[in-house]
Formats: structure tokens, sequence, C-alpha cells
């Protein structure tokens, strides 16, 4: 659990850092959409340059990126797996039942987990560099046109405000559980998959208790301290939009560009 560090911020004062949090949205989101031009060697070597240049502008230690991909690498590795051994064509290298292991199956698999490392880097990048009450206001803005189609714009911001800054939190508390839950003798992980099942029951009552009576004291708070929705209130914190910004996204533009090119290569 400590590895997993979904809406961890770290304060810092790096260019990407002081990029507007709907720059960083609009980006984040533009890049998962155009990872899925590459498709050879030239366009992911690209991306990967990309990203880590982004990495090196934030300031931020590698190792942190390194633990988003550790937490999520049963799921690549599935995932892999399942391109591996189910893609057909090319050369056939070997086969077992419905199991084929190919030319194209190999290099299919190369680029998935290529993709998955590099969305993972880039997600958590948002995650490190955003505080949550600044991914919250950025959406919120972004959505803004939906509220003339009556959708509550400023509850689902908020919603997902209070889900990205209670995360590191329940994953604290679910570590501290598991270590006093060992030193009962609980064994996580080991033993048959029953005994798996029934030593999780343990951490997963005093979790879900937790959590609740978390919501119901912010749920309180608030309350105490006369929250009535954002309707007609006003920013304590102004997004401010940057010459900066406007660069980064010509740059990814740029990238776009260069991505449809080395495609044909």
């Amino acid at each position: 659990m400590d590895r997993f560090i979904l809406g961890r911020y770290i304060n810092g004062d790096s260019l990407v850092h002081k990029l507007d949090a709907r720059d960083k949205l609009i980006i984040s989101m533009y890049f998962i959409v155009i990872i899925f031009l590459a498709n050879n060697w030239q366009t992911y070597s690209l991306l990967l340059v990309v990203v880590l240049g982004c990495v090196g502008l934030s300031r931020i230690n590698l190792g942190f990126f390194l633990k988003g991909v550790s937490a999520m690498i049963w799921l690549i590795i599935f995932t892999v797996l399942l391109q591996v051994f189910f893609t057909s064509g090319g050369t056939v290298y070997w086969h077992w039942g419905i199991l084929t292991l190919t030319h194209y199956g190999i290099v299919r698999g190369v680029y998935v987990f290529c993709r998955f490392v590099l969305i993972i880097f880039m997600s958590t990048l948002l995650t490190l560099t955003t505080s949550p009450l600044e991914i919250s206001d950025g959406l919120e803005s972004l959505m803004k046109p939906l509220k003339y189609v009556k959708v509550p714009v400023y509850e689902i911001a908020l919603m997902l405000s209070i889900a990205l800054r209670f995360v590191p939190t329940l994953m604290d508390e679910t570590q501290k559980i598991m270590n006093a839950q060992r030193s009962r003798g609980v064994n996580f992980g080991q033993g048959k998959l029953i005994d798996q099942i029934k030593a999780v029951i343990p951490l997963l009552i005093p979790l879900f208790v937790s959590a609740i009576n978390r919501a119901e004291d912010l749920a309180i708070a608030m309350e105490a301290r006369g929250y009535h929705g954002g309707e007609g209130r006003s920013k304590y914190r102004q997004q401010i939009w940057h010459l900066q910004d406007t660069l980064a996204l010509g740059l990814f533009a740029i990238v776009t560009v260069a991505l449809l090119f080395l495609r044909t290569w």
C-alpha cells in the first residue's frame, strides 16, 4: 500500500508546478488520446523522450513515478500477457492449445507495456505537481459549459477533490490496519485462496468503519461552517492562464504532428 501514490502532492516551484491546473489537465487527457497514434518504436521513443523531459522539468525523483508503475504491475503484466499469447500474425515461435507466441504478439505486448508506463507517468506527474484543490478548481472551470445543460459541475468537482484528498489517507490507514493485523498473527497473501479471502475480512471491516466515520465528520464540519453548495460563492484561489501554459499546449501540438509523421516510417 505504501507504493500507492495516487492523490499525493509534492510541493515545489518547478516549471511544471507553476503551470495552470487547467493546462495540466488538458495536456494529461490529450496525451492519453495521442498515445494511441504511436504504432512503431520511433513514435514510442518520441513519447518517452517527451514524458521523461516533463518529469525532469518537475524536479521530482524518478522513484515516485516508478512506485506508480509498481503499484499496478500485476495489471500491466496480465494485459501484456493477453496481448502476447492471443495476438496472431507474423512468425510463430511457440504454440500450445489456444496459446500462441508470435512475432506480432511480442511486438504488441511491448507496445502495450510502453503505453501503460507512459500513461501512468503522465497521470502521476499531474497529481504530484497539482494539489487536489487545484485539480478541483481546474475541473470545475473546464466543465463550466455543462452548467447550461443543468449538470451539477461544482458538486462533481467537489466530490472528485474530496476523493483525491482522502485516497492517500485511506491508503495510510490500510497500511496501519495491516500492520496491526500482522502483529496479531494474520498472514496476508499466504495460504490457500479461501484463507487469503478470510484474511482480508479483518482488514476491510475497520477500513469501512474508518471511511464512514471520516465522511460523517467531514459532513458535520461542512454544515457547521455553513456550506450550502457552490452557487454564488467567490473564489479564494484565482486561476490565471500564462504564456507558458500556451507554449506547453503548443509543444504537445508539435508532438502530435511529429507522431503523425513518424507513423509512416
